[in-house]
């Protein structure tokens, strides 16, 4: 992605949804973008972590963790899997920990806040259903760019 979120909501005012800005970087990657995969969980990242193990061919991981801060749901370990299944990036409602780690990681990871207590591990949650946050609505298949300025999702890919 070369150009600017920006440009692109410049040039596609009525193809695009705008994400508030409420996220924070965590990884050292800025800018991505992807076709959209959505998981919902509640301080449970079972799930989250089994499809991140799978490949990402280039999707953007969607989680809709209900705005909760009392567990992370997104870490180092999970980082290194969404690099290794070649995932663009993933965008969490809700708290992510190992910031020093992610840092320092090829990824690109955006949550509402850190949280050091680890997530459970019952498997509940839903994957690849349409998910709302930040003014949003994520649909499996539609696409996310994302950079310094924040992030759009789109129905169809944007040139």
């Amino acid at each position: 992605m070369i150009r600017s979120i920006c440009d692109l909501s410049d040039d596609y005012p009525d193809a695009v949804q705008t994400g508030e800005s409420l996220f924070r970087d965590y990884g050292s990657v800025r800018r991505f973008h992807g076709r959209i995969d959505t998981i919902k969980c509640h301080e449970d990242n079972l799930l989250l972590r089994q499809t991140l193990g799978t490949p990402g061919q280039g999707r953007v991981m969607v989680v809709d963790g209900g705005g909760s801060l009392r567990r992370a749901l997104f870490g180092d370990k999970l980082g290194a899997l969404l690099v290794e299944n070649g995932w663009a990036g993933i965008i969490v409602n809700g708290a992510v920990r190992d910031v020093e780690m992610l840092a320092q990681m090829p990824l690109a990871a955006r949550a509402l806040n850190v949280c050091p207590t680890r997530p459970q591990q019952y498997g509940t949650g839903e994957r690849g259903i349409v998910v709302r946050f930040a003014g949003v609505i994520f649909r499996p298949g539609d696409w996310l760019y994302a950079d310094e300025n924040g992030f759009l999702v789109s129905a169809s890919e944007l040139s």
